[in-house]
């Protein structure tokens, strides 16, 4: 996502250099979407330049004319309209200049859709032909809840969702079901937006066309930077930063099988790496973590607004 510009602008050329320079460095899993300004255009360009192993990439059926909102499930016909899910997977195979989409994922699904009916089979019939290799879904800001019901009728073979420390609620329910039917889990937003990072301050600015400045400021800083505060605490015994103590409580957990996070500045991209290849979370920590520092609240919907 971060390749669409949200967190401030960059050159093509700089947003191409940072997927080399990840996968330079060891990164095998790029998830984009339709959704992402012109992401799919960049990493395909990207791609053509990789001599190394080809990476696993998952895209996303962009959502048509729908509020996302947790609170306002839209119809599956409005929000992917017979014929769209199809189109979507042949432009998405053009843009991103690949024979095969390794993951299909729709990026949004409410439960009162059920668990079959058109755009399921659109998605099954591009699996068979060869177009996709997997098929999943993306669901609605912190509602883990919503994907249980697909989960278990075997129809997909991922989800992804929130996972961070202060939304770690998918390690509830939704995990452990992932794990007894074998379906892949994509942590998102693993950083909260950056903030688990503790680069946010009272003062911090962000310029035009970021988003952070909505969704920080939703509820008055204070309030966020009250509870990153409280997380020094697991430093440096568990973790040698804020960064390196979200991504080691993510991964800890066997269910989570990638998180993702923005690779589109190179620094980051290396400090996340490193912190991915540093020692496990202690079991201990990451329940205190898990039980104790879990927020509910959605800051998204000052997007909606």
């Amino acid at each position: 996502m971060g390749l669409a510009g949200v967190f401030g602008a960059h050159s093509d050329d700089e947003l191409v250099a940072s997927v080399l320079h990840a996968l330079d460095n060891g990164i095998n899993f790029i998830d984009t979407a339709r959704l992402y300004g012109r992401s799919e255009e960049l990493i395909g360009r990207a791609l053509r330049s990789w001599q190394g192993a080809p990476p696993f990439v998952a895209t996303k059926v962009s959502v048509l004319g729908v509020n996302t909102k947790w609170g306002r499930p839209p119809s599956v016909e409005s929000a992917f309209p017979r014929g769209h899910v199809t189109r979507e997977i042949d432009l998405s195979l053009r843009t991103l200049g690949v024979e095969r989409i390794d993951l299909m994922q729709l990026h949004l699904y409410w439960h009162t859709w059920g668990v079959s009916g058109y755009w399921l089979d659109e998605l099954q019939i591009a699996k068979a032909s060869g177009k996709v290799a997997l098929i999943g879904v993306s669901l609605p800001d912190h509602r883990h809840d919503v994907g249980l019901s697909l989960v278990e009728s075997g129809n997909i073979d991922s989800v992804q969702t929130i996972v961070n420390i202060f939304d770690p609620f998918a390690f509830d329910c939704l995990v452990p079901a992932c794990q007894r039917h074998g379906v892949g889990i994509i942590a998102r937003c693993i950083l909260d937006e950056g903030g688990l990072t503790g680069f946010l301050k009272a003062d911090t600015p962000f310029p035009s066309g970021d988003f952070r400045h909505l969704y920080f400021d939703s509820v008055g800083r204070d309030a966020y930077l009250m509870r990153i505060e409280a997380l020094r605490s697991f430093l440096p015994e568990n973790a040698s930063s804020l960064a390196e103590l979200a991504i080691k409580f993510v991964l800890h957990h066997p269910g989570v099988t990638t998180a993702i996070s923005s690779m589109h500045v190179p620094r980051f991209a290396d400090e996340n790496i490193a912190a991915a290849s540093a020692q496990a979370l202690a079991p201990t920590a990451f329940e205190t973590l898990r039980l104790y520092h879990r927020w509910t609240r959605n800051f998204y919907e000052a997007k909606y607004v």
